[in-house]
């Protein structure tokens, strides 16, 4: 496998490390209403589970309260048992046509959790980055046995991975910091 190939894999991979934990932390609760807290969210309808964007609109038009308008009001009870059945904590009502949660303020040891949570996804994406890199560093090395590249070649490959592996781990930890600051202050 050539060089440039090596690194592609290598940076689409690290990318897709770093869309998963976008979305792992857009799950976390802040203090503020945001639709991403019931995105993943899968409400039981027409015999199969499917996912709450499919089935309705979500939006949160002030801090504490996120609102499901279904495209078809006959699941609106559907909507409610699966938000109350989810391990959200979340306690919905419903006018018939819209489905409200109020999001209530976080207490201080659901804040501690809800970060230490973020610790953990930051560092499960960290991992998952290094095991990229050592993949690419692998890849580097064979192709060097191959004869495909030269030692030259291979130093600075690696030198290439690593620099997007420190670039990747730094978008993880911006990310985590700036959700770690959301939910502390929300």
């Amino acid at each position: 496998m050539a060089v440039d190939e090596i690194l592609m894999d290598s940076e689409e991979r690290m990318d897709k490390a770093i869309e998963i934990l976008k979305k792992n932390l857009s799950g976390i609760r802040t203090g503020r209403a945001n639709p991403g807290l019931v995105d993943s969210l899968r409400v039981e309808v027409y015999g199969s589970p499917t996912p709450i964007k499919q089935i309705a609109s979500v939006g949160a038009p002030e801090p504490q309260q996120i609102v499901i308008r279904p495209y078809d009001p006959s699941v609106i009870k559907d909507i409610e048992k699966a938000i109350i059945a989810s391990d959200l904590g979340f306690n919905p009502q419903s006018d018939g046509r819209v489905v409200r949660i109020n999001v209530p303020p976080l207490s201080t040891d659901v804040r501690k959790k809800m970060v230490a949570r973020i610790k953990e996804l930051a560092e499960e994406a960290r991992v998952s980055i290094r095991n990229i890199r050592r993949d690419g560093n692998k890849a580097i090395e064979q192709a060097e046995k191959d004869k495909v590249i030269g030692e030259d070649e291979r130093d600075s490959a690696k030198e290439e991975v690593q620099e997007l592996t420190k670039k990747y781990e730094d978008q993880v930890n911006d990310l985590a910091k700036n959700r770690e600051a959301e939910v502390m202050d929300g």
